[in-house]
């Protein structure tokens, strides 16, 4: 039976469990993260991997592999720049905290009060272990993606792993509605630029690592805001044509969009 995504999408603002990779894909996805973990450290594992799809053929192939990118294309349509991506890795709060750092966390936010982008942005969490409450999946507020953009301020408690430290103040934050958000590894989650979402500490004995991946349609364009200067070296088209031009495509030498 087929899922209708993007019925799903624009009533919710997310969409759970998507599977994309295969059990041996799964395997070889851990294996190489394994191996950066392994040269950076655990510390900046956490949040240092930004935009290597540029740099590791492996990485972009993951952003392109065709399960991905099939729901991708259902809500923004056949012409897509793939934006932005992060390896956002969680450890056990044992682990870290014991070096003196705070229990790491995802404060309330919404990503499109940082991208700059005038358009809509579809982020996938790809599982590269499994996601779930007990070592800090994330969590969703069904449905606040129709509400437009809201307030963020600095964030007052350590740990907050968003790199612009912002969080949503919590009175603005119906924290009943919240639904945790769990993926195995190798399935995905798709969420909207305007959903609240955030995501706990760690309190399991395992690691929780997600590849994280924005996509625009080529329609979408930068806001130029001189306060708030922003470039996207790192635009890579991964489906169509670019046939508006707003954003670049900086794909490497060696990656051919083929859809």
């Amino acid at each position: 039976m087929s899922v209708d995504y993007l019925s799903q999408y624009n009533r919710d603002g997310f969409i759970p469990c998507v599977g994309v990779l295969d059990k041996f894909e799964t395997q070889r996805l851990q294996e190489n993260f394994d191996e950066l973990e392994r040269e950076a450290g655990k510390k900046a594992s956490q949040y240092s991997f930004h935009n290597i799809h540029v740099k590791h053929q492996w990485v972009l192939q993951v952003a392109t592999h065709p399960n991905l990118l099939k729901p991708i294309r259902e809500i923004l349509g056949p012409n897509i720049i793939l934006l932005d991506s992060r390896f956002i890795c969680k450890y056990p709060d044992t682990e870290m905290c014991s070096d003196g750092q705070d229990s790491a966390f995802v404060a309330w936010h919404q990503d499109m009060k940082y991208w700059g982008i005038e358009g809509r942005v579809v982020t996938a969490w790809l599982a590269v272990d499994d996601a779930d409450v007990e070592n800090g999946c994330m969590i969703v507020i069904p449905g606040t993606h129709q509400n437009g953009l809201v307030e963020h301020e600095d964030c007052t408690v350590g740990g907050n792993l968003l790199s612009s430290n912002q969080s949503i103040p919590i009175q603005l934050v119906d924290v009943k509605l919240a639904q945790p958000c769990p993926v195995k590894a190798g399935q995905m989650s798709i969420h909207d630029g305007l959903l609240i979402h955030g995501s706990e500490p760690n309190t399991s004995s395992r690691r929780r690592c997600g590849f994280v991946i924005r996509y625009v349609a080529t329609s979408a364009r930068p806001i130029q805001d001189p306060q708030r200067p922003r470039t996207f070296p790192s635009t890579v088209l991964v489906s169509g044509i670019n046939d508006h031009k707003n954003l670049e495509d900086n794909k490497p030498d060696w990656f051919q969009c083929t859809l």
